[in-house]
């Protein structure tokens, strides 16, 4: 019997085929999972609607796993709540539910930390923080005892990562609001907790640089290189799955050990065979 064969559940977040998220759907639904997505809502004058567009060519490889696809925007109360009403509706009850969003403005996040405007912080939180609480909250008649929730954090909100600013905060308090949950959700045995990927090259990832980060992350992590797409994607799915049972309030970093080390690691070596001047 496949892992997740029988299971349904909610995928928020995908953005397109380099998401975290689609990785975590991907191995969920290659398991035998049912799954129902959300994307980006489509502003009116965009004909192709793109952000649709680019989840179908996802979700267009499980065709008979996937169960809908519609547009949510998580800052408005009323769409998440008919959006859980739908999908309770379409998959009755469910058995896990991702949720892999985030989002701060361009201008905060290119900025100091501490010159972060008043709005952009509103908007960055809401988004990416208080948006969990928003859907675990409305998805409670739907999920299952049992069930299992899946947030998806950085290491930035653990310690300081240059150039992460405002989302950093974001993200610590990310961590610390999966720890309540887990503590509201326990008496129903519903689980919640968080996976710390390494950088990956995703829509967010790229536009932050990712591609020195996973440079550095060679040198200092123990394993000599960051993680893969598909990596964090078991791991993800693993955490969503009965597998993980007894586990919840946890952060499971997938970062090649990156979150160990104490010192720039191999990075040492390379400074120390430089050439003095």
């Amino acid at each position: 019997m496949k892992l997740f064969e029988g299971k349904k559940g909610l995928i928020l977040g995908v953005a397109n085929d380099r998401s975290i998220a689609w990785a975590i759907a991907r191995e969920i639904m290659a398991h035998g999972g049912t799954c129902g997505f959300s994307h980006l809502p489509d502003k009116p004058e965009d004909e192709k609607k793109k952000n649709r567009m680019r989840v179908s060519k996802c979700t267009n490889e499980f065709p008979s796993q996937t169960a809908f696809l519609e547009p949510l925007d998580v800052q408005d109360d009323v769409q998440v709540h008919e959006f859980m009403k739908m999908a309770g509706e379409k998959l009755g009850k469910i058995d896990f539910l991702l949720h892999s969003i985030a989002f701060a403005d361009r201008d905060d996040l290119s900025r100091e930390t501490v010159e972060t405007s008043r709005a952009g912080f509103k908007l960055a939180m809401d988004v990416s923080v208080y948006s969990l609480i928003s859907v675990t909250n409305a998805a409670r008649p739907i999920l299952n005892q049992d069930a299992s929730v899946l947030a998806m954090t950085y290491f930035g909100g653990e310690k300081c990562v240059p150039g992460y600013n405002v989302m950093g905060i974001c993200k610590a308090a990310l961590d610390a609001t999966v720890r309540y949950l887990a503590y509201d959700m326990g008496p129903k045995s519903i689980r919640v907790n968080a996976v710390s990927a390494g950088p990956l090259k995703t829509l967010a990832g790229v536009a932050a640089g990712v591609g020195e980060m996973q440079e550095y992350y060679g040198y200092v992590a123990p394993m000599g290189r960051c993680v893969t797409h598909e990596e964090v994607g078991r791991s993800g799915a693993y955490l969503l799955s009965n597998y993980s049972g007894g586990i919840t309030g946890e952060i499971l970093h997938v970062d090649a050990g990156y979150n160990i080390m104490g010192s720039p690691g191999r990075l040492l070596h390379e400074f120390a065979n430089k050439p003095k001047t």
